[in-house]
């Protein structure tokens, strides 16, 4: 198979290969490293746990939501400028699409330099705030420094450069950095946790595997921009100057809602924790693997969107309309298959996934049946999803924060303690279902009077 590499492959993946085989360029790749960072997200979780010291478990768990925050910060930059670096190359503006990846690789560094810093000053009472206690709080402090302090600005930036990279059509290339930060903590983990390290620093250990693996990915992909700087307009040089005021609106204008959507669901998944908690710790238990289980179908549909993005972009941009409407159309048709198998096979197998996670048959017993009503929700996540994707793919970044906000704020919290009040512990289980099924409908309707095709187009710049 011929290798493209720079424009040239730039211009086969948006241009020249048919619909079905770009998206298999860009998607494949994508989906991969979306289940890598999903194992390696467990990983830490994994190893931690076979200490057997539930204050070293207590301990990372609490760090979690802080270092998701980093996730955030990456989509802000990452997802906004490479949504735009993707226009303006269908637009043939690649000058400002230059410009606009040196803006947003300095923004990343930026705000993950602000964020470590600040974490970094108000360790002490932000760890306090989180529930660290005199058990745990030597364990989160170590792995919050670790992460965060150390690691804040490679683990932003690298996922920052693999979305411009992406956002170039070198999916391929943007994925393997992520794989190779994840494998690379897989295989750290233990190194440093059982090995290299003495008893009672396990914690120590895991955050030191996180942060000089997401060091090798940051490294991997400083190469890979050195290699294609000839070829490609990603650059960190402002020698050009900013980009227009324009661009760097809607570098924002995508990248927030973005943000405030990862945001927003690692919030959903905090509440219900707490809710749950309410009833019993087998319930904590159950859901807390389930909310695990479920994400696997979750990050295939996620990488879709992913790989999906670019080629919307660009067509949007360059007037190809008709390539447009079938990227759309057969990502959303994949996206479906793949959430109505993982439907069949989820209700077949619930109970031996949720073996590999824990071994007591009351538990099991729950989490099997949470599992079987949580993931009939999965369709209406990814179209969810898919529909906000698409929106930040258009550069119509208000209308995917209205989605996101309307999701998350009014439909999917809200119901979390309705369905909770009305109907108990199942009620917080259902409640996804009905809040996407709400979302859906409105996403729909929104799509409909402000997609390409509909006849309120507002004026936007690419």
């Amino acid at each position: 198979m011929t290798e493209y590499t720079g424009k040239t492959n730039q211009r086969q993946v948006f241009e020249n290969l048919p619909v079905s085989s770009a998206l298999r360029t860009m998607i494949v790749p994508a989906v991969i490293s979306q289940l890598i960072v999903l194992i390696y997200n467990m990983a830490d979780t994994f190893y931690v746990g076979q200490t057997g010291n539930p204050y070293m478990v207590a301990a990372t768990a609490l760090i979690l939501p802080v270092f998701n925050i980093t996730l955030c910060l990456a989509g802000l930059a990452g997802t906004g400028g490479g949504a735009l670096i993707s226009r303006l190359l269908g637009g043939k503006k690649e000058e400002e699409a230059r410009r606009v990846s040196a803006f947003s690789l300095w923004l990343g560094v930026g705000i993950a330099a602000v964020f470590s810093i600040g974490i970094a000053l108000f360790m002490e009472p932000l760890l306090i705030m989180l529930g660290a206690g005199e058990n745990t709080y030597e364990y989160a402090r170590q792995y919050a420094f670790c992460v965060i302090v150390a690691g804040g600005i490679p683990t932003v930036l690298s996922n920052v450069m693999a979305n411009l990279v992406r956002s170039t059509g070198q999916s391929r290339k943007a994925s393997a950095g992520i794989v190779l930060g994840g494998v690379l903590n897989i295989v750290l983990d233990p190194f440093f946790m059982f090995v290299l390290l003495p008893d009672g620093c396990e914690v120590l250990g895991a955050g030191i595997a996180t942060c000089l693996s997401n060091c090798v990915a940051c490294a991997y992909f400083l190469i890979i921009l050195f290699r294609m700087r000839r070829q490609s307009v990603l650059t960190f040089s402002m020698k050009s100057g900013l980009p227009e005021r324009d661009s760097m609106a809607a570098v924002f204008s995508v990248g927030i809602p973005s943000a405030v959507t990862i945001f927003l669901f690692d919030l959903d998944c905090v509440m219900i924790n707490r809710l749950m908690v309410s009833y019993h710790d087998l319930a904590l238990a159950a859901v807390g693997i389930v909310l695990k289980v479920e994400r696997f179908p979750l990050n295939v549909g996620i990488g879709i969107c992913h790989g999906m993005m670019p080629l919307v972009a660009y067509s949007y941009a360059a007037g190809k309309r008709k390539r447009m409407r079938d990227t759309i159309r057969l990502s959303g048709k994949l996206g479906l298959v793949i959430a109505g198998i993982s439907i069949v096979l989820y209700e077949i197998f619930a109970a031996v996934l949720i073996r590999f996670f824990i071994r007591d048959a009351q538990t099991i017993e729950l989490a099997s049946g949470f599992l079987r009503i949580r993931i009939l929700a999965t369709p209406l996540m990814f179209l969810s999803f898919f529909t906000l994707y698409l929106f930040q793919a258009f550069g119509k970044g208000k209308i995917a924060l209205f989605l996101g906000m309307m999701r998350w704020l009014v439909f999917n919290i809200p119901m979390l303690f309705l369905m909770n009040g009305l109907f108990g512990m199942y009620g917080i289980v259902w409640s996804q279902a009905v809040a996407d099924t709400l979302t859906v409908i409105l996403s729909f309707l929104v799509y409909q009077r402000c997609g390409p095709d509909s006849s309120v187009q507002p004026a936007e710049k690419i």
